[in-house]
């Protein structure tokens, strides 16, 4: 019995990684932005007095156009598969479309952005008309582009009633790119402690030999069918965010997109969360979370006056700030990392335009403050609890 039970329990990771998720979910973190349903009311006994706001930048064109050069470089003049051919010619496509504009913000970004300003606006009006509006942003283009978006859809609602202050530049790196100052994190970075068990995960879950058959009719000399098969996910989990949906990830089988956007879920988990291999990816969003505490104690001091108080910022500014916050979803430790795909998802986490709100309520009856944590635009709930006294939210996230 204790033999068969040691076998079961072995098996569990294999079960885990084997649930297959639809294409749009296999792109990952570059994920167009889910909208929620329905705008979220909170109880008549509370008053939105105040809210936090981290957004990572909208959906963008790819950001760099190597890999898809290297996969252009493989596939030109090789013998293709019809299959191949349709490959090449959607990566040649998004060359194309994206020829001048690398990791711009795109019209489905900007769109993104206006329409979570949008309903910030409307479930909360007396936040924005007549009060003070603040916003900063990381130096990166996208992310200028994406606070423009969205303060201009808060200054239209406003209608000249309240004030809007902006502000962009490198002197918010220990706030929004703590990855590219923190000296630690990025020795670490470069040292990549987790690549023993990231290869081993890849060695044992890639498609890459599959997939590569699918695609050539005889492979070019010296292929690297893992590094192809990484590339070529890449180039096509990319162009959702384009606006060209889910027709290029669907030239992969289920199979195929499911397994490589685990090995992309498990690298991201590696490197930018708390894990058993290192909790540093995760610390070093210290700075912004006792920014979003001490911007709390400021407003409940009357010390500030802002009601709404946004910073933009990319994947590797939530990332790790969730995980330090170890929100459900967003921090998961194990040493069984073939389970990391079925707890810790980036296109749950951080898909284009992610964003997390910490809106701060006051009750007239009690006179307490509570805060609702919103990832996407969702409720969080901590402990049972989705409205949670200040001093109670506030002990545990410095904890």
């Amino acid at each position: 019995m204790r033999k068969i039970f040691l076998l079961l329990l072995a098996a569990l990771p294999l079960l885990a990684s084997a649930e297959l998720r639809p294409a749009n979910e296999c792109q990952g973190s570059r994920m167009p932005y889910p909208e929620p349903d329905s705008l979220i009311s909170a109880p008549d006994s509370l008053i939105a007095v105040m809210i936090n706001h981290v957004g990572r930048h909208g959906a963008r064109y790819a950001t760099s156009p190597k890999h898809f050069a290297d996969v252009v470089d493989v596939m030109t003049g090789a013998q293709l598969t019809p299959l191949g051919r349709k490959v090449l010619d959607s990566v040649n496509n998004a060359v194309t479309l994206t020829d001048g504009h690398w990791g711009d913000l795109d019209s489905l970004g900007q769109a993104e952005q206006q329409g979570i300003a949008r309903r910030l606006c409307m479930t909360y009006p007396q936040l924005v008309i007549g009060q003070d509006v603040r916003a900063i942003s990381s130096y990166v283009g996208r992310c200028i582009a994406s606070m423009d978006a969205f303060t201009q859809t808060v200054k239209r609602f406003q209608s000249g009633l309240g004030s809007l202050q902006t502000a962009s530049g490198e002197q918010f790196n220990d706030l929004v790119r703590f990855f590219q100052v923190d000296s630690a994190y990025v020795k670490w970075a470069k040292e990549k402690p987790y690549s023993p068990e990231l290869k081993d995960f890849t060695d044992r879950t890639t498609p890459a030999e599959a997939l590569c058959d699918r695609i050539f009719k005889k492979r070019p000399e010296g292929l690297d069918p893992v590094k192809f098969a990484a590339d070529v996910y890449y180039c096509l989990s990319t162009q959702g965010a384009m606006g060209l949906g889910t027709t290029a990830m669907e030239l992969m089988t289920p199979e195929e997109m499911n397994r490589l956007w685990e090995i992309d879920n498990l690298r991201q988990y590696f490197s930018r969360t708390a894990t058993t291999v290192s909790a540093l990816p995760a610390e070093i969003a210290a700075p912004l979370l006792n920014d979003l505490i001490q911007t709390t104690d400021d407003f409940i001091a009357g010390r500030l006056k802002s009601t709404v108080n946004l910073r933009f910022g990319h994947a590797e500014t939530l990332m790790p700030l969730l995980s330090l916050m170890r929100l459900p979803g967003c921090y998961y430790l194990t040493h069984y990392f073939d389970t990391v795909s079925s707890h810790w998802q980036t296109w749950n986490v951080v898909p284009m335009a992610s964003n997390l709100q910490m809106i701060l309520f006051y009750s007239p009856k009690s006179g307490n403050y509570y805060v609702r944590i919103d990832l996407n635009e969702r409720p969080i709930s901590i402990d049972g609890m989705t409205y949670i006294p200040w001093p109670r939210l506030r002990a545990f996230l410095m904890s």
